[in-house]
């Protein structure tokens, strides 16, 4: 199959490469010329594990190939995934202009019956606004379809994510659509993993669905953790007692510092926006990410608490990155932490295995260390904002030989308290108690 995907970002860059690891001929079209020279050349612009060396096999069988030729795209492909930007406007409604200038471009160019998969996260009737920009601008009558076939790609985890999914979602409708997705994802479908065929609107839904329910989760188990603070209680007991019930289940109820990244934050606020514009109330969906804003700040007392005084303080943060296994510091906690801190006077010292690069277009004013034991040295406390496997581990006594005080605040329980305490430190979690 000739498939072009448009744009090679996170989602259109692993969703190419992974395209060609099925077998099909991929060609991903991206405008920025140096970007596409660096992919030519096998150099990555993002991290994500296992993507390079598939990107490489896939380039050595001619399999895969960049440009930023969108024309000669155009007429040698059947199959466009649309995997552009679709990042929030003024209202926090997700701004499609760059769906609308593919469509345009695709409608311009094509010259025989096109598939028009869109892969980006877009509000439910995108499908519906394509098909009439492309019948439109066309320059004769062509038949053509346009699909939803959302993704459910975690980053750290895109890869797999792809390959071996829990479900691949495509909204058709009609049977010629059909029959080209299910050539494309044959591959999948032969390990027996769930493809769902619905009607496009319903498909466009689920994945802003999806992502608003995975972020209430989290959000309520956030809002619980003060609860368990306030009444003696341990958020990880509580989570783990709720997630045995088989209709709740254990995942993403674990209280932290609040979720970030690239999808929930712009898709709660898209999926609210698009409820306001069908005259729906979202007050569920307006409440979880109140308390999202709120649970990135939570951690500010909880270090005042052991610190009270920041100014002229040295404070270590380990992880900048949203989540573990990325480089992507979209709407990180941490972001809102240090800056927090560095109004309150304090002098920052901060380690992230991977996203150090991206965060020095982003943070200023702070020391950027080699590796933990660095970060704590001549620190007043240190702050663990995202759970890297290599914090989890490390010699406690060593850390208290080279820190000022032995102060540890937890934003994502990954200690154990009352260990914490007897290695002689003072400790808070979220959720968690006081503990020294």
């Amino acid at each position: 199959m000739e498939i072009c995907v448009v744009g090679t970002g996170y989602v259109g860059l692993v969703c190419g490469v992974c395209l060609a690891e099925l077998g099909n001929n991929i060609v991903n079209v991206d405008i920025d010329e140096e970007k596409i020279k660096k992919l030519n050349n096998g150099i990555i612009p993002i991290y994500e594990p296992g993507l390079k060396d598939l990107l490489e096999r896939n380039k050595e069988e001619g399999r895969v190939r960049f440009t930023t030729d969108f024309k000669d795209a155009i007429k040698k492909s059947t199959v466009f995934f649309i995997a552009v930007g679709t990042p929030p406007g003024a209202n926090h409604e997700a701004d499609l202009s760059a769906v609308r200038a593919v469509a345009k471009a695709i409608a311009e160019n094509m010259e025989d019956y096109k598939v028009i998969v869109n892969k980006s996260t877009v509000p439910v009737g995108t499908a519906e606004m394509v098909k009439n920009i492309i019948k439109e601008n066309q320059k004769q009558p062509i038949d053509f379809d346009v699909v939803s076939n959302p993704e459910f790609l975690r980053e750290g985890e895109a890869v797999n994510d792809f390959l071996i999914p829990d479900r691949i979602v495509i909204g058709v409708d009609s049977e010629k659509a059909k029959d080209i997705m299910e050539e494309i994802y044959k591959g999948i479908a032969r390990i027996d993993r769930p493809i769902m065929y619905t009607d496009v609107k319903s498909a466009e839904l689920i994945k802003y669905a999806s992502n608003a329910m995975l972020a209430t989760r989290i959000s309520f188990m956030n809002e619980i953790s003060h609860l368990c603070e306030k009444a003696g209680a341990d958020v990880k007991e509580v989570a783990k007692g709720m997630g045995l019930d088989s209709r709740i289940g254990p995942r993403f109820l674990q209280a932290g510092v609040g979720y970030g990244g690239s999808c929930f934050p712009k898709d709660v606020q898209a999926l609210a926006q698009t409820m306001k514009e069908h005259g729906c109330d979202s007050r569920i969906i307006a409440a979880v990410e109140e308390v999202n804003y709120h649970q990135k700040m939570s951690l500010i007392p909880k270090i005042q608490k052991l610190v009270p005084d920041l100014k002229g303080k040295t404070i270590g943060v380990w992880g900048l990155a949203f989540k573990p296994k990325t480089d992507d510091m979209r709407e990180a906690p941490s972001i809102v932490i240090v800056e927090e801190l560095q109004r309150l006077g304090a002098k920052i010292k901060a380690f992230d295995p991977e996203a150090q690069e991206t965060a020095k277009k982003i943070m200023k004013n702070l020391e950027y260390c080699k590796d933990p034991y660095e970060t704590a040295e001549g620190c007043d406390a240190l702050v663990l904002v995202t759970e890297w496997n290599e914090f989890r581990s490390l010699d406690k006594d060593k850390l208290k030989s080279v820190m000022n005080a032995p102060i540890m605040i937890d934003g994502r329980n990954v200690y154990d308290p009352k260990n914490m305490a007897e290695n002689g430190f003072k400790y808070i979690g979220v959720g968690r108690g006081h503990y020294h």
